[in-house]
């Protein structure tokens, strides 16, 4: 039998029909058939990422080399430094001889650690602080036809937001006399203005994904009426 590209479609939507169907069924609440879907979609998930990490990573980068590679021995002895970690870490299969995966996992998280403090300075705090420096700047609000007290006006907001903002993550506390513990007064008065401009963050971000997932709900919708109406197509 051979698939045309007909049928190739109608199963393909069929399947996409189906998976619909499962996940819509969480609204009746949690039940099996929601489990199976999800279960499908984290192991197909799992899968595919694990081939893909196989064929673009530890493939071509250590035992492609390793095996076929035109390397210096030096350098084929520095690849086998991630295949000896790749050893250990296998060891954690074992509960007896799981300790010989600390070493190699304590390097995965220190590691881990320093780029997610990189990548959060040099692509949230850097950026944050350029951009309330930047929103003085008259000469290029002047380049996009917004005047002088516009701009002041903007970049005070944008300065203030963000000095209140990092204000509100201040805990330091002194004790009173009755055990509790207060922020000085005036850091108290900041961080409630700061609470203001994180509550109105959170709204628009939950605007953002709130739109993004109304619009992938329609996307369904849309995709189970255009299914339904090719499957019936197809039988008159």
């Amino acid at each position: 039998m051979v698939l045309t590209p007909q049928m190739l479609d109608l199963i393909v939507g069929a399947i996409s029909f189906l998976f619909t169907v499962l996940i819509f069924s969480y609204v009746l609440g949690d039940n099996p058939l929601f489990r199976i879907a999800v279960y499908i979609f984290v192991g197909v998930s799992s899968g595919y990422i694990a081939v893909v990490a196989f064929w673009q990573v530890i493939w071509p980068q250590l035992f492609y080399p390793l095996l076929f590679g035109a390397i210096s021995p030096l350098e084929k002895g520095l690849l086998l430094v991630p295949l000896f970690g790749l050893a250990l870490i296998l060891m954690k299969i074992s509960p007896r001889l799981a300790g010989l995966a600390r070493i190699v996992m304590a390097f995965i998280v220190g590691v881990g650690a320093a780029v997610a403090i990189a990548g959060s300075l040099s692509g949230t705090l850097i950026p944050q602080i350029m951009g309330a420096i930047n929103a003085f700047d008259i000469v290029a609000a002047g380049a996009r036809n917004i005047g002088f007290l516009e701009a002041i006006t903007n970049g005070s907001i944008v300065l203030a937001g963000t000095v209140f903002t990092l204000i509100y993550f201040h805990f330091g506390a002194r004790a009173k006399a009755d055990g509790t513990m207060h922020r000085f007064g005036l850091i108290e008065l900041f961080a409630w203005v700061g609470r203001i401009f994180i509550g109105i963050t959170l709204g628009v971000v939950f605007a953002g994904v709130y739109s993004a997932a109304l619009t992938a709900l329609i996307e369904r919708f849309s995709s189970l009426v255009n299914f339904i109406t090719s499957f019936l197509g197809n039988f008159q």
